[in-house]
């Protein structure tokens, strides 16, 4: 394909939302540049959870092949009452699931997905990746964007998309709307050697125990050399947090109140790191000219719906195809893109907010009425809960933002 713009597209991040856009842009014939900040490209933190939708866009890109490899397939999403110590649900993720979604569900190390990523732009001509590039603005006039560097470089482009994450320094410019949210809820991240999990909890599942104001998140990782461990409890963290070194007793205050087997898990953590969830309000200004956000720079959102890669890989597919729709007209394309983007992303980060406080974390009378309903439902039933997400930004399924419906 011919080169569409003298300029390259340059994008400001270099995780997993600006390398997919890097990809999708390059495949439909235009030049990129990527400034990451970081001194060299990688991830921090351990696993991601990655629905039917995920690998939509995998294919997509023509990595397919290459992050199934790198990913644990599980059989089962398995809630469990952390209070009692029962299971509430479970739903089956083998053959009726991956035929109902064209795709499966998985679990993979954030590290090894962005590997993918990478090696994928790495060996296209149009893409290069830059690193030790702090982008701190942009100014733009009626044809190019004029990006700032902290080094004081300036980067000429045809548009710039900012994928420089939840303090994204252009969405700053963009939107102004200041610091994120201080959700209160701190979450711990442990990695157990497979042999150090208790063995009656090996399960090939991605788990979750349900308690008041806190959960626990494990599944298999890597091969199953690991499991990936992850607790989260309300502490009203008044400030945020990224990557903090803590101890296990530390980690233990917010669980002191669930079940012993469930605490068990937590003792054999290791090396466990905090963070203090932050996210932001739903807004529709993701546009400036020929500027545009993209992934947790537009939309940031909380876990609780395992969704914040996977649309910040759909906003890449869709950012590609409309600015190939789109030729010669790039303030169109980039409206086009926030257009079809919003309201998807917007109704995750709002549902997101909702599973944490009526699926994850309730108590008494809610806990239990939860426990009922979830309890009572099929595997079916799941499917066509989870339709609108999986299938996709085109799937035809109704809305459904019920708190009994937000799992």
């Amino acid at each position: 394909m011919t080169t569409q713009s003298q300029k390259p597209i340059v994008i400001a991040g270099g995780g997993i939302g600006g390398l997919t856009a890097a990809l999708g842009l390059a495949q439909k014939g235009f030049d990129v540049t990527v400034l990451e900040r970081a001194p060299v490209l990688g991830e921090i933190g351990a696993g991601i959870q990655l629905g039917p939708n995920g690998f939509h866009v995998f294919d997509r890109l023509g990595v397919g092949d290459a992050a199934r490899s790198m990913a644990v397939y599980v059989d089962k999403l398995r809630l469990m009452d952390a209070i009692s110590g029962n299971e509430i649900a479970q739903i089956d993720l083998g053959e009726p699931f991956r035929k109902r979604f064209r795709n499966p569900y998985a679990v993979i190390h954030r590290g090894d997905l962005h590997g993918v990523f990478v090696r994928a732009c790495e060996s296209n001509p149009r893409i290069t990746l830059r690193t030790g590039c702090a982008v701190t603005g942009y100014e733009q006039d009626s044809t190019t964007v004029s990006v700032k560097l902290f080094s004081g470089e300036v980067v000429t482009g045809a548009a710039l998309i900012g994928a420089d994450g939840l303090w994204s320094c252009i969405r700053a410019q963009v939107v102004g709307d200041g610091a994120p949210r201080v959700t209160g809820h701190t979450t711990y991240r442990s990695v157990i050697p497979t042999e150090q999990m208790p063995e009656d909890l090996r399960w090939n599942a991605a788990t979750l125990w349900a308690g008041p104001k806190c959960h626990i998140v494990h599944y298999p990782l890597s091969g199953w050399k690991v499991f990936n461990l992850v607790v989260t409890y309300h502490n009203d963290a008044p400030e945020p947090v990224a990557g903090k070194p803590v101890n296990e007793e530390e980690v233990l205050e917010g669980f002191r109140h669930v079940h012993p087997r469930a605490q068990d898990i937590i003792r054999h953590g290791m090396d466990w790191k905090l963070w203090v969830l932050c996210d932001r309000n739903p807004v529709d200004k993701w546009i400036d000219g020929r500027v545009a956000l993209l992934g947790d720079a537009a939309h940031p959102t909380l876990q609780y719906l395992a969704q914040g890669a996977g649309m910040a890989m759909e906003d890449s597919v869709c950012l590609a195809d409309e600015m190939a729709a789109h030729p010669g007209n790039i303030e169109g394309a980039l409206e086009a893109y926030r257009q079809r983007r919003v309201l998807r992303t917007a109704r995750v980060q709002l549902l997101s907010r909702a599973i944490g406080d009526h699926i994850y974390h309730p108590s008494g009378v809610h806990a239990a009425l939860r426990n009922s309903i979830m309890g009572a439902k099929s595997d079916e039933e799941w499917y066509n809960i989870m339709a609108w997400v999986y299938d996709g930004p085109n799937s035809n399924a109704k809305p459904a933002l019920q708190a009994d419906s937000a799992a």
